[in-house]
């Protein structure tokens, strides 16, 4: 028996013993594959879990996801961020729909070709759904063919993504692909983790090069991290006896685009009231109008994300007049919203 299929024997009785049961995992139809995958990315299981039954639930078929509307399907979405792997959802879904007749390609080439599909996924629906020898790479790949070869090289460059996929196709199980690549990610996940690795019961400890050199926390290797851009946001929260506020929809190319929030200003520094009111913004929804003004939250609250972090606060403004192409309080759940504005809504019906 070869080294390579000795490595991958190993991992899939590992993983027939000790796999979770997951709802993705009991079939082989592609539509469910990839809207769990899609769903996965940057999500941690037992949160995609839920959105995926509710998914699922609403949406059966993948003609079902292509007629909703995208209002619709980024409202089912609120919480996941990573908004754009929404929309790439919805547009996949109409173009298979309308333009493959509702079937998803067969092979690794047509399936990367679609909106939203990189080498990940459609490595995972060729070899979970149509039994193709393409390897998935993800973070658990990463980390547990790093540690068990040794290899140092980073593995968010161009050098690195290219190796260990090279690496990660020579390991695959040509007669058994889709248990493979769902065998070494759980491994990686579930004994290989991150942090506190099970060593100790790993049934691969005897020739893992990162723990006989006593280096396992030294990878997988990874380039000098990414800036992280600091953002001032001022939401104007406008409320009034009538229980109307104003919210508006984001556009352009930024973060939550499609998403709903209040008016924003966004400043370069933290603001007062003073500088608040003086926002063109602030006076263009105000024209003269008599009002309350203060702040929800006396310090920012601090909303990370991938590549920036938020400083936001939010300032209520009480109005006695009634309001033109306002929305009723109790309508804003019908609107898909960021993760920061949910928080605030619950908030404040809590203090009102």
């Amino acid at each position: 028996m070869s080294k390579n299929l000795e490595f991958s024997n190993i991992l899939i009785l590992w993983y027939l013993k000790n796999k979770r049961d997951l709802p993705w995992r009991n079939t082989k139809e592609p539509y469910l594959i990839w809207l769990s995958e899609i769903i996965l990315q940057q999500t941690k299981i037992i949160q995609g879990t839920s959105y995926y039954l509710k998914f699922v639930e609403k949406f059966d078929t993948i003609n079902g996801l292509a007629k909703a509307d995208e209002k619709q399907i980024l409202k089912l979405w609120q919480g996941l961020g990573y908004y754009s792997r929404a929309r790439n959802l919805h547009k996949t879904a109409v173009y298979i729909s309308n333009e493959l007749n509702g079937k998803f390609p067969n092979n690794y080439k047509e399936l990367k070709k679609l909106k939203g599909i990189g080498d990940y996924t459609a490595s995972a629906i060729a070899s979970f759904c149509f039994d193709l020898p393409e390897a998935t790479v993800d973070g658990n790949v990463y980390r547990v063919l790093s540690r068990y070869f040794g290899i140092n090289t980073p593995i968010n460059s161009s050098k690195g993504i290219k190796e260990f996929k090279k690496l990660a196709q020579i390991l695959i199980n040509s007669k058994n692909p889709g248990t493979h690549n769902q065998a070494i990610m759980e491994f990686g996940a579930l004994m290989c983790k991150p942090k506190n690795p099970n060593c100790l019961n790993c049934p691969l400890n005897s020739s893992c090069i990162a723990l006989k050199n006593s280096e396992i926390h030294k990878f997988p290797v990874k380039t000098n991290k990414i800036k992280i851009k600091k953002r001032i946001f001022n939401f104007i929260v406008i409320n009034n006896k009538h229980e109307q506020t104003y919210i508006e929809q984001r556009n352009g190319n930024d973060i939550w685009r499609n998403l709903y929030q209040f008016p924003l200003y966004e400043s370069f520094e933290t603001i007062e009231v003073n500088e608040i009111m003086e926002a063109p913004i602030f006076q263009n929804i105000l024209q003269n109008q008599s009002f309350k003004i203060l702040k929800f939250n006396p310090k920012p609250i601090v909303h990370k994300l991938t590549h920036q972090h938020l400083y936001t606060t939010f300032w209520i403004v009480e109005l006695k007049t009634h309001l033109i192409e306002a929305v009723l309080w109790q309508n804003l759940s019908n609107f898909a919203v960021p993760t920061l504005i949910q928080n605030f809504i619950d908030n404040f019906k809590k203090s009102a």
